[in-house]
């Protein structure tokens, strides 16, 4: 079975970065969800899929994969860009665009 090691994203409701610094270890599903017939419950035969690590970091997540013997992948994601503005750069006398409302 596959484990998956990645950082969660920033939860697109909120504006803060929280609980974004942490490495999670999931395992990948092996086997399709079904629908039950009876109820329309969603349903999984594979329990693995309920675990989740958290870790501090990404090299404390590796270690863990493999000292239990556990095959991973690394998602790495992309670095965020931050641009810096302010309401100055309204009235900046070098600007590329025109100001207009």
């Amino acid at each position: 079975m596959v484990a998956r090691i990645y950082q969660p994203t920033k939860n697109p409701m909120q504006s803060g970065r929280g609980k974004t610094g942490n490495w999670i270890l999931e395992y990948v599903r092996e086997t399709p969800r079904k629908i039950e017939p009876l109820m329309g419950y969603t349903s999984s035969t594979d329990m693995k899929q309920q675990i989740r690590l958290n870790f501090h970091s990404q090299e404390e997540a590796v270690a863990y994969a493999e000292r239990n013997g556990i095959a991973y992948q690394l998602a790495n994601q992309k670095q965020r860009k931050i641009r810096t503005t302010s309401y100055s750069e309204n009235f900046r006398f070098d600007r590329k665009q025109s100001w207009t409302h």
